[in-house]
Formats: structure tokens, sequence, C-alpha cells
């Protein structure tokens, strides 16, 4: 048998619903250094981040044969195990192009067992009934506006403040519908909580959104902080469960200084120009507050970078809710501040 972590659960979840459709199943070591070397499948599809299986020694598993797959005790599905195999650190260096041991990526694959196995998986049906799936959000659209055609997905990991709102809104003008799918798999200390993340934006939603038009669900998976390769990872898994548009914005899926801060977007672009993603894109500059123009506005709308500009400090709004204060209305809804002083200090931020 084979016992699980929670983001390989995660990651047999997504691959039985077809969320990381066009793969079924946990990576071989062929398509496996194809991701990591090209960005690509076996099969020429566009995919930039591996979904492998890591268990605790290889010479423990036999090729072509089938193994019990346990999370937190109890039985959760099968493995036809095609291929087993060890990857090496300078493979886990091209995928975050940095080869800095405190980039919380890289620490977080270093945590993990370098020995993977790969094949085919089954699941308990009853595991996925609640989760996302292939084209779960033109379903749900369905359901609550038939108009919805053309809908934009919008991954982040924090609670939402103004420029991340600058963005959503932005998206509604040129979108029917807006898909909000926070990121509620693990994170790195310091992140906002689950909690914090989707209690905020369930206060969005229910009191300045138009409720036909927004569909809110989270998003179990992990972050990898790969910048420019997770932002195209994002967007595949938007395109799989339904949206026709994805939005990338400033240094989508960084951490630090690790990335350029529009480097994710040129990758996104390039790739989608070579192999055609599927989805289009919707690249934004970073929006910021213009003490001139008295709103939220960015390069494209203001002239004002240099001389008046007023960057949305996400640094300043989280040290102010630390110390239980409202931040700065320019930066973030006191709505949504309160909802999060609300949950206490100790819930608003990842304390490991």
């Amino acid at each position: 048998m084979i016992n699980l972590t929670t983001e390989n659960f995660l990651d047999l979840k997504y691959l039985a619903t077809k969320v990381f459709s066009p793969i079924s199943g946990f990576m071989v070591y062929d398509e496996y250094i194809k991701v990591v070397e090209e960005m690509q499948l076996l099969d020429k599809s566009i995919w930039t981040i591996p979904i492998t299986l890591e268990v605790d020694n290889i010479k423990n598993y036999t090729v072509n044969k089938n193994y019990d797959l346990y999370y937190n005790n109890s039985l959760v599905g099968k493995i036809h195990i095609r291929d087993k195999f060890i990857i090496d650190d300078e493979q886990i260096y091209e995928i975050y192009q940095s080869k800095d041991h405190e980039h919380p990526g890289i620490k977080k694959e270093k945590l993990r067992s370098s020995h993977r196995v790969g094949g085919e998986i089954e699941i308990k049906e009853e595991l996925i009934k609640n989760s996302l799936y292939k084209n779960i959000v033109k379903h749900e659209f369905a359901l609550i506006n038939q108009k919805v055609q053309t809908i934009a997905g919008f991954q982040t990991r924090n609670a939402i403040h103004k420029a991340h709102e600058y963005l959503q809104r932005l998206a509604l003008e040129i979108c029917d519908g807006l898909f909000i799918n926070p990121l509620i798999g693990w994170k790195k200390k310091g992140d906002f909580t689950q909690e914090a993340v989707m209690g905020s934006y369930n206060k969005m939603s229910n009191e300045f959104y138009p409720k036909n038009r927004v569909f809110l669900r989270g998003l179990e998976t992990r972050m990898y902080y790969a910048g420019p390769r997770e932002a195209v990872f994002h967007a595949l898994l938007r395109r799989n469960m339904g949206c026709t548009h994805f939005i990338i914005g400033r240094d989508h899926a960084g951490v630090k200084d690790y990335y350029g801060i529009y480097q994710a977007q040129e990758l996104a672009k390039k790739l989608d120009k070579k192999y055609d993603l599927g989805i289009k894109l919707l690249l934004f500059k970073e929006p910021y507050y213009c003490i001139k123009c008295k709103q939220i506005v960015t390069q494209n709308t203001c002239d004002h970078y240099d001389t008046f500009r007023v960057a949305i400090s996400g640094t300043e709004i989280r040290n102010a809710l630390q110390n239980g204060i409202i931040p700065d209305e320019k930066f973030m809804r006191k709505e949504i501040s309160e909802v999060l002083i609300s949950l206490g200090k100790d819930n608003i931020f990842i304390r490991e």
C-alpha cells in the first residue's frame, strides 16, 4: 500500500475529476522530465508543473502491479504502477528557476521524498462528490444565469484588497461572468489562512458583486510559488473547469523578488502564441492608488505612476490587520477588514 500526503490526495482527486486534464494519472518519468525540461506532456500538450506521487522507497514497489492508496488510514483508491524513479535537485531548480533553498517552493519540495511512482489511478466515488470537476464553472453559471457565455477565472491566495477588486471588476466588463477561485491548499507561513481568504470573498460576493454573474469556490491544491510556470498551470486548470478567460496580473504566483513582475505574463503570452493554451489571457498592469486621480488606476489609465503613485502594499495591510487596525480604505474595504479582524490575530495568517 501507499500512504498519501495531503498534497498527493488532493492531486488524486483532481486527476480523477479531470481538472488536471489531459493528465489522467500520476506522471511516469518520461512525462515528468518532458514537463520539467520542455513544459510539455508526451502528447505535446502544454503543461508546466509536474504531478507526481511520492513514496518512501521505490525498492518497495513493483512496476505493473496494483497498490492500494491510503489517506489518513482510510482506503481511498488504487494505482497501477507503470514506472518508478528518483528526481534530483537540478530538476527541482529548473521548475523554480532558482537554486535558493530558502525559496518556499524549493523548501517544500525538499521536504518530500525524491522517490516517485507513476501510473493509472482509481478513486472511491464518494470522495469526489463535492469536488471541482471538468467544466464545473459552465454548469454552475447555467444554473444561475444562462446568459453567461464568457467567464473570467481569477486565482488568488490572499484576502481581497482594492487592487484585486479593480482587476475583477475590469474582468466583469469584458466577460459575462467571473469565477473567483481562491487557492485553499498548502501555503507558506505568513500567507492568509483559508478562513481569512474565503471569509473575505464571501463578504465581497454577498454584498458588493452581482450574484448572478459571480461564482466563488475554493481550489484545493498547494501553492508552488513557481511564478511564470505556475501562472500557466493556473490558467490550464481554469480552462479545464470551463473558464474562457484567465486573469494574470503582476507577479502572478511569485514570492519576494525571485521573478520579474511581468515575467508570468510574458511566459503565458509566449506559450499561448506557440501552442494555444485554449483560454484567452487577460494580462493586466499593476493597479495602484493615484493621489492626483484619487482612485485605483494602472499605468494604462493614469499618467502619474512616477509622481503620485501609492502602491497597494500587502505588507502595510498585513501589519495593520495583525495589530487589529483597519487598514487604509484606499487599500482594503472596511467591511473586508472587519471580517478579517473578527477572526482574531492568530487566525488571519498561517503560523507554521
